[in-house]
């Protein structure tokens, strides 16, 4: 048996502590069907939480670091992921899940139940800077939400590498990438 195959076992035994665990946490919402999962990536870990659901949403983030899906966290066909450093409390996508999560820390990230979909709370769409640096010519990704009506611009190049939109860096709902040595400090206009 090769090292990677022994890896990966012990990776599988692990997560399935892991997700005993992580159901186990928060009897106040449930955990498990219906109910609501903590899923934590420890030490910028990636962890999967198994989950009867076929997809998830997250309703409470409980990370300093931004949860993003599809750059640190998802739904796959194992389960729910985490990576990265994100944290949060997730549930079924398909339920409407009731909770109230007006206790979260971070009032940015407090949404709206009421009426359908959720929806960010007050104080969500707001103009702010993240630092993005491509080193040794390498690609960077910088997970940061942008919002679906959101913008991105170049604030500042700190490369002697030319930073020029699309070529060596760009944006999407999800971040910011940066390429060919393009450091910079960039201006993300986020907007829901």
């Amino acid at each position: 048996m090769s090292i990677r195959s022994l890896f990966v076992i012990a990776l599988s035994v692990f997560g399935a502590l892991a997700v005993t665990a992580a159901q186990a946490q928060d009897s106040r919402y449930g955990g498990g069907p219906g109910g609501a999962v903590e899923c934590r990536s420890s030490n910028y870990a990636f962890q999967r939480c198994e989950v009867p659901w076929r997809d998830a949403r997250i309703v409470r983030q409980l990370s300093n670091t931004q949860c993003v899906r599809g750059q640190n966290w998802g739904v796959d066909r194992h389960g729910l992921w985490v990576d990265r450093g994100c944290a949060g409390r997730f549930v079924d996508a398909r339920g409407g899940y009731g909770g109230d999560y007006d206790d979260d820390r971070r009032g940015d990230y407090r949404g709206d139940y009421r009426g359908g979909g959720w929806q960010p709370g007050p104080g969500w769409n707001q103009r702010f800077t993240v630092r993005c640096e491509s080193y040794n010519g390498q690609s960077n990704y910088c997970a940061v939400d942008v919002g679906g009506r959101g913008r991105v611009y170049l604030q500042r190049q700190e490369s002697s590498s030319p930073c020029r939109e699309g070529y060596s860096w760009g944006w999407n709902r999800g971040g910011v990438w940066v390429a060919q040595g393009c450091r910079g400090t960039f201006t993300v206009d986020r907007h829901w």
